[in-house]
């Protein structure tokens, strides 16, 4: 898979994360999987359709998730993964694919995106892909993955 297709969401998850007063961000390692996308915790699946066709799963442990949540309530105390948590980071599933989407669209290669399915728990997704690219990342030393997964490009 071309790294045009998968920088963006790199990129996104640089920039959209500081936006939301997290910091503390590291690149882990790039690794490849197979089609089944096992959770940490949390799988939040995002669709696309367009130029090139496949999924982005994000993934993270329930802690970082609600690290994540506290900051986008302002810094909100999140002792559970609740209602309310679950829609923030469902939100920024959104956040980080739409700002990828931007970045594709400024290269001509043009995607819809689908309305997040978040799935938590013991939890496998499964990709239409044979193959998907794991991007590791940190968020204050806790882990968060961003698998992309594309199996049509036009």
């Amino acid at each position: 898979m071309d790294v045009k297709y998968v920088n963006p969401f790199i990129s996104a998850f640089i920039n959209v994360m500081p936006q939301l007063g997290i910091n503390d961000l590291k690149k882990g390692n790039l690794s490849i999987k197979e089609k089944y996308v096992k959770s940490p915790g949390v799988l939040i699946n995002v669709g696309i359709v367009g130029d090139f066709k496949g999924n982005i799963i994000y993934g993270t442990s329930i802690e970082c998730a609600k690290k994540i949540a506290s900051a986008m309530m302002m810094g909100m105390e999140i002792k559970e993964f609740d209602a309310m948590a679950q829609s923030a980071i469902s939100e920024l599933s959104n956040m980080l694919t739409a700002n990828a989407s931007t970045t594709f669209s400024k290269n001509s290669i043009m995607i819809d995106i689908s309305t997040p399915t978040m799935i938590y728990g013991d939890s496998t997704a499964t990709t239409n892909a044979d193959k998907v690219i794991c991007i590791e990342m940190r968020v204050c030393n806790l882990p968060f993955e961003i698998n992309v997964a594309i199996d049509n490009i036009a």
